[in-house]
């Protein structure tokens, strides 16, 4: 059984916060509201992606917090939306020269075992979290596998990040859904320019 320690950390390793990462992002800047789109719908949708990814307590966001984040996550984008490695690192290498850091440890009263942070305090406003703890997260990806720490998704009129894991090909799409669209495309399309090459053909033939 897990302890208190080890679950925390399970919740709240590098990789789900950069999965955590990923998930916010594409919440907020490539995704629809839910109907109704008022500001405590779009609140709602962004404290469910935190609870999703460990978050607990009171998770009541304002217009402004969403909107901060909202920066984040636009700012953050950039990294998945960098060319390969070298653009990944630039990238962050710009975002970490504005941290409102410096690096610490912190164990938020004991309520947790001690991690880094880079934001100014462990109370700091939620978009400095978000840009601080993302940050954190995908450099260490970057450092530990030498490789981008993620991409956006290749299938026509998708738009969301993902996370870059272990060490197989190159990802390509964000999902196992948008996968098959596109290979169920790519078939289709294989089909129709068969049968024009078959039609092409017979039309060229002599009596």
């Amino acid at each position: 059984m897990l302890s208190r320690n080890d679950d925390w950390s399970a919740r709240h390793s590098v990789r789900m916060n950069a999965r955590r990462t990923a998930a916010l992002v594409n919440a907020l800047t490539t995704e629809e509201p839910t109907a109704g789109g008022t500001a405590e719908d779009v609140a709602a949708e962004v404290a469910g992606v935190l609870r999703e990814y460990g978050e607990t307590g009171s998770l009541e966001l304002s217009a402004g917090d969403v909107a901060e984040l909202r920066t984040a996550a636009v700012m953050l984008r950039d990294v998945f939306v960098a060319d390969g490695i070298d653009g990944a690192a630039a990238v962050l290498n710009r975002l970490l020269a504005h941290s409102r850091g410096p690096l610490r440890l912190t164990a938020h009263g004991g309520a947790g075992p001690w991690h880094p942070h880079l934001d100014s305090d462990d109370d700091a406003p939620w978009g400095e979290w978000f840009l601080a703890s993302s940050c954190l997260a995908l450099t260490v990806l970057v450092w530990d596998r030498q490789r981008a720490p993620g991409g956006v998704c290749a299938s026509a009129g998708c738009h969301r990040v993902f996370v870059t894991e272990g060490s197989g090909p190159a990802r390509r799409y964000c999902s196992r859904r948008c996968a098959t669209r596109e290979r169920v495309a790519a078939h289709r399309r294989g089909r129709q320019g068969s049968q024009a090459s078959q039609a092409s053909g017979a039309s060229g033939e002599r009596p």
